[in-house]
């Protein structure tokens, strides 16, 4: 390592692999003196790598939080390791936006040496997994997960604009007691003040969120994780459904997310299936989608569908005054 431009990013991994260093001891691993020790932080810091360099007897360096990531100086190793963690988030469904864990993933990739990066590429190319294929429209904000995340460790309560499955909007003021990921989707559980009760909600049906100056106290003994568990457990889902959209499939897709119901092409449209516990709310969801349809079972969702459209019908019969 004789370049001095070796040595700077030799410093650097040496700082991201240890909370702290003195000088002696940076000089003595790059076998340089301290004074050099010094220059090079100085060109670390030139760089927009934050570098702080502590004095006195028990002074050294350190890297400190910055407004940006500094490159990372991996071993094979560890890159290995990384790279095999965002493929198994990102089939997990565990990632947020998909963009990002692509990119990262591209990034790693493209800096592998050759040998390395091709045996690493037939281990990703034949990897197998056990679960089922993520919903990709699952896949929550970054930034809903973070604000939940910091909201549930400070104990502060939060306002966020919730989506229903059947597109209905609510505003909920809530207070976060854990966050958890089962079966390829994130949940949020807490205290729902709309409702006075523990409820949970999907992250990817969260818009907004506003992390407010109230605070509260978590249930002695609460386990988000049996919470949200046991509340998909105890879903009531009382009516198997089945409808025939007139429409073609993309169209379908598009407007229906796959969490919803399971889409089928078949003779003269699209099938959907879905298990729901209210009629009136598919009645809503099918007068929405704009397509006509034929409802194949049950029998009591037409009548749940003439319901809706009596609603409609009276609402358009009403005039100002």
């Amino acid at each position: 390592m004789s370049h001095p431009a070796g040595r700077v990013l030799a410093m650097l991994e040496l700082l991201q692999s240890h909370h702290r260093l003195t000088g002696t001891e940076l000089a003595t691993h790059l076998r340089v003196d301290e004074r050099t020790v010094r220059r090079y932080a100085a060109t670390l810091a030139d760089l927009g790598i934050p570098v702080a360099a502590e004095r006195g007897r028990y002074g050294g360096y350190r890297l400190r939080p910055g407004y940006k990531l500094p490159p990372l100086m991996l071993t094979d190793d560890e890159a290995v390791a990384v790279l095999l963690g965002l493929v198994a988030a990102d089939r997990l469904g565990l990632g947020t936006e998909e963009s990002a864990t692509a990119t990262a993933l591209a990034k790693i990739r493209r800096v592998l040496p050759a040998a390395l990066a091709d045996r690493l590429a037939a281990v990703r190319e034949h990897l197998g997994f056990t679960l089922r294929d993520p919903d990709p429209t699952a896949r929550p904000a970054t930034g809903t997960l973070l604000a939940l995340g910091t909201a549930v460790r400070q104990r502060r309560r939060v306002t966020l604009d919730h989506r229903s499955w059947s597109g209905g909007a609510s505003r909920r003021e809530l207070d976060p007691y854990g966050l958890v990921f089962h079966a390829g989707r994130w949940y949020v559980t807490g205290h729902d003040h709309l409702r006075d009760e523990v409820r949970i909600f999907r992250l990817d049906r969260i818009g907004t969120v506003t992390t407010e100056a109230a605070t509260f106290t978590v249930p002695d003994g609460f386990d988000p994780v049996a919470q949200v568990t046991r509340s998909l457990a105890g879903v009531p889902y009382a009516h198997a459904v089945e409808v025939l959209l007139e429409t073609d499939l993309p169209a379908a897709r598009r407007r229906i997310p796959p969490g919803v119901a399971s889409l089928t092409e078949t003779d003269g449209g699209v099938l959907l299936r879905t298990r729901v516990d209210r009629l009136d709310g598919m009645a809503q969801l099918l007068a929405g989608l704009g397509w006509p349809f034929t409802v194949r079972r049950p029998a009591a969702l037409r009548d749940a569908v003439r319901a809706h459209a009596g609603r409609l019908v009276s609402w358009a019969d009403r005039t100002p005054g």
